[in-house]
């Protein structure tokens, strides 16, 4: 097998300087030893020990962190909710677009698209939100801290779901279904009967229009009470999402299989999935920055890849979301989170904002990869032998002077490595761990 330098990442858009830390993972030291002989009889591929360690943390998928920013996240009644108005199109603007829109249970939480389509175009591709309660930053730029934070920027972007924050917490008293719920999770709904009916709402960049003066003219408590109530609408969403797991993958079996002691073969993890794990958490080189139990660092990187429309990028990425989280009012550190100045909060602080940043995106998870195309943060990649031929040859990368990490050495695959990488890629798919929040649920409100 060729060496392969440099920190190659199959869909992280991860080419990284330096090899990435491996997240730990919570699995216990087992006193069983592996059976890697049978593996390499049976299939003639041979794991190392170093890689076999690799592959046991990828497989070892842990407990959800807590978020006490959020003190509804783990209530039961509360996921409900979110999950209700996970898929409520009167949430949008238009009564048209939920966040099951974009968020399509039938695809795995994606839509499809090379980009996302809501009330307008959006720019960047759709991320599952499956396993997203395990990120420590959300969406392709890092730019929300939790899963509630993020669920409310969307809720109020003109070309996602352009709905209104005013809007939302009248639907919340008015509906009986939703102010039962909602009040039985967080106590009695504010009444708004002097709120105007026409939108009113704040602009994160701190742009005027009629909106954000209908806002600035509600009385001081009244906002306090309206952005209380939109606050717990995101919170319920986070609530849902934390649900939305994944798991028991044919690699996952595979792995449990062979560190039973006893190695049974899986009959959906095959000679060539098999071989492409050997590539992946070997010479390839792709565990440098998928690694750990949701199969990436979650960090950010800058790879070049070349932008859909020809031409030098031009979304700055981190180096814009690291400005957009730290000035974000319901981030970890700010008014509404429920645990400020714990480690969530401290980390946003603390955040770094520099130029090196400029072009760098988030590292996916690549847990049900072979169900979330197109591929990369603008949708760049309809196929996974795409993405994966990309990295064998590196044709059309784009330089970006001083922002580029490091100039990837191509894998130069082979036709069947290429093929056994794919292989191995598709056996990453699993089955929701709660199949009940894992689709459209029962109407508790009309």
């Amino acid at each position: 097998m060729r060496a392969v330098i440099g920190s190659i990442a199959l869909l992280g858009l991860a080419g990284c300087g330096q090899p990435a830390a491996e997240p730990e993972s919570e699995a216990p030291v087992s006193a069983v030893t592996p059976d890697l002989d049978s593996v390499r009889g049976t299939h003639d591929v041979a794991f190392t020990p170093i890689q076999w360690d690799r592959i046991t943390r990828m497989a070892s998928i842990p407990s959800l962190p807590a978020n006490p920013t959020n003190r509804v996240a783990d209530d039961l009644s509360a996921a409900e909710f979110g999950h209700q108005l996970f898929f409520d199109q009167r949430l949008s603007g238009t009564g048209s677009v939920s966040c099951a829109t974009c968020h399509d249970p039938k695809r795995d939480f994606t839509d499809g698209l090379r980009v996302a389509q809501g009330v307008g175009t959006n720019s960047r591709n759709t991320p599952t939100v499956f396993n997203a309660a395990h990120h420590r930053w959300l969406t392709w730029d890092g730019r929300s801290d939790s899963l509630w934070a993020q669920a409310l920027e969307p809720l109020e972007n003109p070309v996602e779901m352009a709905g209104d924050r005013t809007s939302i917490a009248r639907l919340i008293a008015e509906d009986p279904g939703y102010r039962d719920a909602y009040e039985s999770i967080f106590g009695p709904v504010p009444e708004l009967v002097s709120v105007p009916e026409e939108v009113a709402r704040p602009t994160r960049d701190g742009t005027q229009d009629e909106a954000t003066q209908r806002w600035e003219a509600l009385p001081q408590p009244t906002r306090e009470a309206i952005n209380d109530v939109f606050v717990n609408v995101g919170k319920s969403i986070g609530a849902y999402q934390r649900r939305l797991g994944s798991g028991n993958a044919p690699f996952d079996r595979f792995v449990d299989s062979v560190a039973s002691g006893h190695y049974q073969p899986v009959s959906e993890f095959s000679d060539s999935e098999i071989r492409g794990l050997e590539l992946f958490s070997g010479a390839a080189g792709c565990w440098e920055c998928h690694a750990g139990p949701m199969i990436t660092t979650g960090e950010f990187h800058n790879i070049g890849i070349p932008p859909v429309a020809g031409g030098m990028p031009t979304d700055s990425g981190r180096f814009a979301g690291a400005t957009i989280v730290k000035q974000d009012p319901f981030n970890a550190s700010g008014a509404y989170s429920d645990h400020t100045q714990g480690s969530q909060g401290r980390l946003v602080r603390t955040l770094i904002e520099t130029p090196e940043n400029w072009g760098r995106f988030r590292t996916p998870s690549l847990r049900e990869v072979s169900q979330t195309a197109p591929y990369m943060h603008e949708g760049r990649f309809e196929t996974l032998e795409e993405v994966v031929r990309f990295y064998s040859t590196l044709d059309g990368a784009v330089q970006l002077d001083h922002h580029q990490e490091l100039v990837l050495t191509p894998l130069n695959l082979s036709d069947q490595e290429l093929s056994d990488l794919v292989a191995f890629l598709k056996a990453l798919d699993g089955i929701p761990l709660e199949p009940r929040f894992a689709q459209s649920p029962p109407s508790i409100a009309r």
